[in-house]
């Protein structure tokens, strides 16, 4: 089987898109959450996931923007971008969103695996280095939990002297790119696709990522897509700038 694992898309339908044009044929798309906020399309990018598939996890936006959480946590910019979000989502797409499950969830059709927004801890945990992950690894009952949050496309895994972090390593910065990893059966990782709306790993392109279940290989991708709309939509709309103009930074 071969999962289209998508995260943090934040309202960023350019980069939606050109992460699906992207994707090859796969049998099961699986959504970690953070599917709006920051973004100027939200309605857009709500409806394109909701028809996707059945899997998906909610995100801290995705709770803040429907009400499930207050914006005490939130920086400024981030709270301005949620009510502006709570304001254009039609009732539908709120509705939809508000029943969104807390992971960790588990698919039937993968018993080795979990799925989460922050970690299959606490939903709402960053984590983001080997000491971080050290906890989630270690209580782990499955082999892999695929999370997103940070917006850092990586992971990291067990080793038998401790913790180990990795990353994808990319040869260019404005191209199609793929950086295949191989998992072991006895080895636990935390994998994270990357951030398909709002990367903040230096590299402006999409990020998400595919796992063949039977080769057991993780094939983390980049793509370029149109961020001059993206940051043109962010503009009209009256969001914050700054939205907008750490798209073309990865920041």
């Amino acid at each position: 089987m071969r999962l289209l694992l998508l995260s943090d898309i934040h309202g960023n339908l350019e980069a939606l898109n050109a992460c699906l044009d992207a994707a090859p044929q796969h049998d099961l798309a699986i959504n970690l959450g953070d599917i709006v906020g920051y973004g100027a399309s939200p309605n857009e990018v709500a409806q394109r996931s909701h028809e996707l598939g059945r899997i998906f996890v909610r995100g801290n936006h995705d709770k803040a923007v429907t009400g499930l959480t207050d914006l005490k946590d939130f920086n400024p910019i981030a709270g301005l971008a949620a009510l502006w979000t709570r304001d254009q989502l039609t009732p539908e797409n709120m509705d939809w969103l508000r029943t969104l499950p807390q992971g960790p969830i588990r698919v039937e059709e993968i018993p080795d695996a979990q799925f989460v927004h922050g970690s299959p801890l606490d939903e709402d945990e960053y984590v983001v280095n080997a000491e971080e992950a050290e906890a989630s690894l270690e209580q782990s009952a499955v082999t892999i939990t695929f999370f997103g949050h940070t917006h850092l496309q990586g992971g990291f895994y067990t080793t038998r002297i401790g913790d180990e972090a990795f990353y994808p390593q990319y040869k260019s910065i404005g191209k199609i790119e793929t950086w295949d990893f191989p998992v072991k059966k006895d080895v636990r990782y935390l994998i994270n696709p990357g951030s398909v709306g709002q990367p903040r790993d230096g590299d402006w392109r999409a990020a998400f990522a595919l796992f063949e279940t039977e080769k057991r290989v993780v094939s983390f991708q980049r793509v370029p897509y149109d961020v001059k709309t993206a940051q043109e939509r962010i503009l009209a709309a009256n969001l914050p700038p700054r939205l907008a103009t750490r798209l073309a930074a990865g920041r």
